[in-house]
C-alpha cells in the first residue's frame, strides 16, 4: 500500500462550520489535510478559510437530507467526518432525519467512494432512552456501523470552549435574571470537556491512530453535577443568584412553552436528556476507550472557561480592587 501524506489527503467536514467544527477545521489544517468543508450555507463558511494555508481549505453546499449533496462533497475524500447535530427540532431539522438518516448517508457515500468515517455522536446514546435526541443517536451509531464496521464514533459530553452553547447560554441567564434553575435539583452529573480536545481526538482518527469500529467516550478530568457547574458559571461571572430546585415534572411543563420561541431555551425532550448522567462509562476507561488512553491530556474547566466568561462580569475583564 502507497503511503500518502497528509498534504495529499482531502478530509470532508460536514457541518464544519459550526462551533466543534472550525475546531475540527483548524486541527486539521495544522496537519496539512486539505479540507473540504461540506454544509447547507457555503457562504457562510468563509471564516474557516484563515485557518489554514491559500486553497487548503474550501466549503461545497450540502445537506444531510440531500442524499446526492452528500455524495457528491464525498467524492476523492480519504475520510468523511460528521459533526451534523441538532439540539432541538424545528421545520424540516427532525431528530431522525439529521442524526439517524443523515449519518447513515454519510457512511454510505464513503463506502461508494472508498473513505474512512469518523463519526460525532454523544454520551448518553442509548436506542431505549426516554429523550428522542439520545435514541435519534444511538440509532445513528447503529446505521453508520451497519454500512460501515469499521468506522469511529465519537461520544463526547457536553463540550465547553469560547462560543459553546452551555458556559455561555447560563452566564447570559445570569446577567438577566435573579434566578437559576437547578431542573431536577441540580444533581445530574457531566464530565465537560474542551473542544480543542475533542478535536484532537477527531484528528488523530483521520491519522489513523484510533482503533477502527470502536466507540470512543471523551469527557474532561472532572465530574461535576449540574448545581456545581452553575455555581461555577455565578462564582466566574462575579454575580449572586439564586439557585432554585425545579422537579422533572414541573420542568417539563414549562419547556412545553419555551420549545415554541424561536431559540427555545428548554424543551422537553432536553427535560428527559437531564434525568440521565452525562460522563464516560467505566468499560470506556478500563479498555482506553477515552481521551487518556488516547495521549491526550484534557483540559480542565478552570484553564479554559474564564478566559471567555469575563464578559459577563458586571466590570467585564476589570476588577476594582484594594489595596
Amino acid at each position: 500500500m502507497t503511503a500518502h501524506s497528509p498534504s495529499d489527503t482531502l478530509v470532508t467536514v460536514y457541518g464544519g462550520s459550526g462551533f466543534l467544527g472550525r475546531h475540527v477545521v483548524r486541527a486539521l489544517a495544522k496537519r496539512n489535510y486539505r479540507i473540504r468543508v461540506a454544509v447547507r450555507r457555503p457562504d457562510l463558511a468563509f471564516h474557516l478559510q484563515p485557518l489554514g494555508r491559500v486553497g487548503q481549505i474550501h466549503a461545497v453546499q450540502a445537506n444531510l437530507r440531500d442524499a446526492p449533496s452528500v455524495e457528491a462533497a464525498a467524492r476523492d475524500a480519504s475520510v468523511l467526518i460528521n459533526l451534523v447535530g441538532i439540539l432541538f427540532e424545528g421545520g424540516r431539522q427532525r431528530f431522525d432525519t439529521i442524526h439517524s438518516l443523515g449519518a447513515e448517508q454519510v457512511a454510505l457515500a464513503a463506502n461508494a467512494h472508498g473513505a474512512r468515517v469518523v463519526h460525532v455522536s454523544a454520551i448518553g446514546a442509548d436506542e431505549h432512552a426516554s429523550a428522542h435526541y439520545a435514541r435519534s443517536k444511538a440509532a445513528a451509531e447503529k446505521l453508520v456501523l451497519a454500512a460501515q464496521p469499521a468506522a469511529i464514533i465519537m461520544r463526547p459530553s457536553i463540550i465547553f470552549g469560547p462560543e459553546d452553547a452551555f458556559f455561555n447560554r447560563f452566564a447570559a441567564m445570569a446577567r438577566m435574571s435573579p434566578v437559576l434553575p437547578l431542573i431536577g435539583g441540580g444533581n445530574t452529573r457531566f464530565q465537560p470537556v474542551f473542544v480543542g480536545d475533542v478535536a484532537s481526538a477527531i484528528a488523530d482518527a483521520v491519522d489513523g491512530k484510533l482503533k477502527a469500529g470502536t466507540t470512543y467516550e471523551l469527557g474532561g478530568p472532572e465530574v461535576r453535577t449540574f448545581k456545581q457547574l452553575l455555581e461555577y458559571v455565578l462564582a466566574t461571572v462575579e454575580r449572586k443568584r439564586l439557585l432554585v430546585p425545579v422537579p422533572f415534572f414541573l420542568a417539563k411543563l414549562q419547556a412545553m412553552a419555551l420549545q415554541f420561541l424561536p431559540v427555545p431555551l428548554l424543551t422537553p425532550d432536553q427535560v428527559e436528556l437531564l434525568r440521565v448522567d452525562n460522563v464516560v462509562s467505566e468499560a470506556a476507561k478500563a479498555e482506553g476507550r477515552t481521551l487518556q488512553g488516547l495521549g491526550i491530556a484534557p483540559e480542565p474547566i478552570a484553564a479554559i472557561v474564564p478566559s471567555y466568561l469575563w464578559r459577563f462580569r458586571k466590570s467585564g475583564q476589570f476588577r476594582n480592587r484594594t489595596a
